[in-house]
């Protein structure tokens, strides 16, 4: 039994009282009530008297061999039956949320996270939670932090340079970028291999908005050149067609390296320290998780084989 109080206009109803009389209607009888309840029969006579003192009308005609509902009873049993199964099935799923067991969990992430580490997380997640639900929302850096801080999202998964006060980070792990170049290219066998070398070669760069063109930028910008691309392009898998057409060169993250397609073409580590960039989980500073999104938070953090509490 549950126990819930509920008062509307000077009226105080027990939810074990709704339940002593929804058992009587079912049962037709105070003993099978009682034993259906778990209690004593004088502890059910006594809720019972309780309830109809509280709403000030008779709800059972009784004797030595019989009970029946009285009229008032006979109407107000069916509503007191389905607010008692809606109060039970609040209660039970509040149960199994609070114990993670199910839930929706959404996540925004960039796309080269989308598309390799999540899919593995989301079905070895799904392995041990098969009750909840996981949205994800592969988008451009700049919208994951948004979406974040407008909690359209539990949390966000991408590279986020600058400190921001709304937002609390846990690190995942380092993503090396790659340079990919098509077959034959001197770039595949030149040694000491560095950004001088590739200033005068056409670039095909991903748009403004993504954090990969954001690192490139930068690590030009530090040699003292500022890339103008040949091509600009909005998702990862377009440049690596551009590089097979032969049209210029572009920048992977290595996490992306799974999900495109690199038949047909090369690809090497550019060793320059702004080539890198970390990746993280990204939550709004201050909002608790659900117990399903701490799941997966969870899961996500073992799958990357960092502890928590990076």
């Amino acid at each position: 039994m549950i126990p819930l109080h509920y008062n509307a206009m000077g009226v105080n109803l027990n939810l074990r009282h709704l339940e002593a009389l929804v058992a009587i209607a079912r049962t037709g009888n105070f003993t099978r009530a009682a034993q259906a309840l778990h209690v004593s029969q004088p502890s059910l006579t006594v809720q019972i008297r309780q309830l109809e003192e509280t709403l000030g009308v008779r709800l059972l005609d009784r004797n030595t061999r019989s009970v029946k509902l009285t009229q008032i009873g006979k109407e107000l049993t069916p509503v007191l039956q389905r607010l008692v199964r809606e109060i039970e099935g609040v209660v039970v799923r509040a149960q199994e949320s609070s114990s993670g067991s199910c839930g929706v969990v959404t996540v925004a992430a960039l796309p080269s996270i989308s598309s390799t580490i999540l899919p593995k997380v989301i079905a070895r997640f799904h392995e041990q939670s098969p009750g909840v639900a996981v949205t994800l929302r592969d988008v451009l850096a700049q919208r994951v932090l948004a979406m974040v801080k407008s909690e359209d999202v539990d949390f966000g998964v991408g590279s986020f340079p600058d400190a921001d006060p709304d937002i609390q980070t846990i690190s995942l792990f380092t993503d090396r970028m790659r340079i990919v170049f098509p077959p034959g290219s001197p770039l595949e066998h030149k040694r000491g291999l560095t950004l001088k070398h590739l200033v005068e070669m056409p670039l095909i760069l991903m748009d403004q908005a993504s954090s990969v063109r954001a690192l490139v930028n930068r690590a030009f910008e530090s040699i003292g050149h500022f890339p103008a691309p040949a091509w600009e392009v909005t998702y990862m898998s377009t440049a690596v067609g551009m590089v097979k057409a032969g049209l210029g060169i572009t920048f992977l993250p290595s996490s992306a390296l799974e999900v495109s397609e690199l038949t047909g073409v090369r690809s090497r580590i550019l060793n320059h320290p702004m080539l890198t960039r970390k990746i993280t989980v990204a939550q709004k500073a201050g909002r608790s998780l659900s117990p399903a999104a701490d799941g997966f938070l969870k899961a996500m953090i073992a799958t990357c084989r960092v502890p928590a509490a990076g």
